[in-house]
């Protein structure tokens, strides 16, 4: 055993680990610096305090900040197996009769393109590209008016607002750009904001989030739940098992896919 590590050679070689994995276990970390888990606590509340991570359930998390909202076409071209899985999961949620609540993203695309056909289920939505997509979808889809948001392919603003106001909804599901125990689920634009939070406003069942386990632990500019607001979060394989524990504290039941059965 070398020589102890000061606390500032502790916490910087704890931000290079998160750097590399994104995900730290206590366990890894005791190893990492030879010390003994109080140490690793403390140096992780610290970290925590100057905002570079986000403690979870045995361990931590880094911090990712999104503040710009990526090209549609940009989002679409990542991890597009795990979207495809998700949506369809998301998607067998929602039961004949339900009113559902859609918003915009690459993920939600997914969920429209794997509703069924010829069902009883009512959409409304501001995800102007899926409904272009989809088309003549065999089930009552509707799209909500607003002022066209270029770079998401959606309507957003007063108009979008005010239909959401004339509607109750079984069920929403939700695409985030970032979802963290502490800052909860988030957006990069208020105009997307404002809607999402009509509709979970305007939902009396599950509200339910669908994105792929890349957006643990990112943190965009508006937060449009806490985690206490999620009911279900469908994600896939990849996602952290132990981040499972502590979204289940918090009521939240976690939805995970296989993408070994999803094919292109």
């Amino acid at each position: 055993m070398g020589k102890p590590l000061i606390p500032a050679q502790r916490r910087e070689r704890i931000q290079e680990y998160l750097a590399v994995h994104q995900i730290a276990r206590i366990a890894d970390l005791c190893a990492l610096l030879e010390t003994s888990e109080a140490t690793v606590r403390r140096d992780l509340e610290w970290l925590e305090n100057e905002g570079i991570l986000e403690r979870t359930h045995g361990g931590a998390i880094l911090n990712q900040s999104l503040t710009f909202e990526p090209e549609y076409l940009q989002r679409a071209q990542k991890n597009p197996e795990e979207k495809r899985a998700i949506g369809a999961l998301a998607a067998s949620l929602i039961e004949d009769g339900d009113i559902v609540f859609i918003n915009s993203g690459t993920t939600t695309t997914q969920v429209l393109h794997s509703i069924r056909a010829n069902s009883t289920i009512t959409v409304f939505t501001n995800n102007l590209n899926a409904s272009l997509e989809i088309g003549d979808a065999g089930f009552q889809h509707h799209v909500l008016g607003g002022e066209f948001q270029p770079r998401s392919k959606s309507t957003a603003g007063r108009f979008a607002l005010e239909n959401l106001r004339q509607v109750y909804a079984d069920k929403c599901i939700i695409g985030v750009d970032g979802i963290s125990l502490k800052h909860g689920c988030t957006v990069p634009t208020n105009a997307e904001a404002e809607v999402v939070r009509a509709m979970i406003e305007r939902t009396k069942g599950k509200v339910i989030i669908a994105a792929d386990s890349s957006k643990w632990g990112v943190v965009s500019n508006f937060q449009v739940a806490s985690i206490d607001e999620v009911d279900i979060f469908v994600t896939d394989e990849k996602f952290d098992p132990s981040a499972i524990e502590d979204l289940a504290e918090h009521g939240v039941e976690t939805l995970l896919v296989s993408t070994n059965v999803v094919k292109a």
